[in-house]
């Protein structure tokens, strides 16, 4: 594969909640007609304190300094129309924000990108972030848009597989993929299991990525290193797993559902599956220096380390991306490799992460 990563951007909204605070809320859209008992309020608590998660970030959330709770839900669900608009809102400033990091980390002009990959699961509008980056940063009006919609907490690592295809085709290309998600819009209200705990991991983000098919730029910026080119990209669609992750439009946002089987779904499936895809590139499981999975639980995170032998600190980054913003789905990968990248991790280095389906996503990079 053609593709050398030149520059990666992360973005967050500026405000952030301590997971206690966030339990309290939690607490409020599970029985929002009635005071929770203490046995469901000490439920909660334990969810949220055993999700893995410190802190989330949101767009939703006063400033800093002002009483931690969300001004957006209340005694009543918004709709999904009204999510919408908020997404519309928000989403395309926070996009720019990664966007602008990883043009200046890879040394090159807005003018200088030919493709346009933006990545989201968690909200739709038509013109949408990919033109309004278009227009604040600027770029050219024959620049070829793509969007990958709906994929996930894979959908970053799809975005990646659509670049290194118009490298391959056009080894000139400079393509920008930008993943954003506002998962915090789709708090679920109600008493429900999976929806307590969707509700306890979930946090928003944005992430890009500059890629062309070169290891340099046309301005001479040296590529990342040492997680700069995309060797090959994955895919696994695990047998009979329609049921365990799924992500559906309703009347009130966008309902995740996530199966308590799914930890066990990759502890039967990945190890097999992996090993096979490596030796096709000739690889073993023990030649990977580093490990970039997404943290869609700390379940996962175990399930992953486990069905792999992995030593638990290579799993680390994952982990501590998780404790420090949540799961942002799609950009949250992107955070994973920025983190590695900064710690001159070992290559080479595999990405992966799950999406509906259940569907297994793995990048490998050098």
């Amino acid at each position: 594969m053609s593709l050398t990563i030149q520059g990666l951007g992360t973005a967050l909204p500026p405000d952030h909640i301590a997971q206690g605070d966030a339990a309290a809320i939690a607490a409020e859209v599970a029985l929002p007609q009635q005071t929770p008992s203490p046995s469901q309020r000490r439920l909660l608590e334990t969810l949220h304190r055993r999700s893995g998660v410190a802190s989330r970030h949101s767009v939703l959330l006063q400033p800093a300094g002002s009483d931690p709770r969300q001004t957006f839900f209340g005694a009543t669900s918004p709709g999904t129309g009204e999510r919408m608009r908020r997404y519309a809102r928000e989403a395309p400033p926070m996009a720019l924000r990664a966007v602008q990091a990883a043009l200046t980390q890879a040394r090159l002009p807005a003018e200088r990108v030919t493709h346009l990959i933006t990545v989201s699961c968690s909200g739709f509008h038509a013109p949408g972030v990919d033109l309004a980056l278009m227009a604040a940063l600027p770029l050219d009006a024959g620049v070829a848009r793509t969007h990958v919609g709906f994929m996930g907490c894979h959908g970053a690592l799809n975005g990646l597989r659509v670049a290194a295809a118009f490298t391959a085709a056009e080894p000139e290309a400079c393509v920008l993929v930008c993943a954003v998600e506002l998962c915090s819009l789709h708090l679920q209200y109600g008493w429900d299991a999976e929806r307590i705990v969707a509700n306890a991991l979930f946090a928003d983000g944005a992430a890009a990525l500059v890629a062309t098919g070169t290891p340099t730029s046309a301005a001479g910026a040296p590529a990342i290193a040492p997680l700069g080119r995309l060797i090959a990209s994955g895919s696994l669609l695990v047998p009979a797993s329609t049921d365990a992750m799924s992500w559906g439009i309703g009347d009130h946002g966008f309902a995740m559902g996530l199966s308590p089987q799914v930890p066990d779904l990759i502890g039967e499936h990945l190890r097999p599956w992996l090993e096979g895809w490596l030796a096709g590139h000739n690889l073993r499981l023990d030649a990977v220096g580093s490990w970039a999975v997404h943290p869609g639980g700390p379940r996962i995170l175990s399930a992953v380390t486990k069905a792999l032998g992995l030593d638990p600190e290579l799993i680390e980054p994952s982990r501590s991306v998780l404790r420090d913003y949540g799961n942002m789905s799609s950009p949250t990968l992107l955070f994973i490799l920025e983190r590695l990248r900064r710690s001159g991790a070992a290559g080479p280095c595999l990405g992966m992460a799950f999406g509906p389906g259940l569907c297994i996503e793995v990048a490998l990079l050098e």
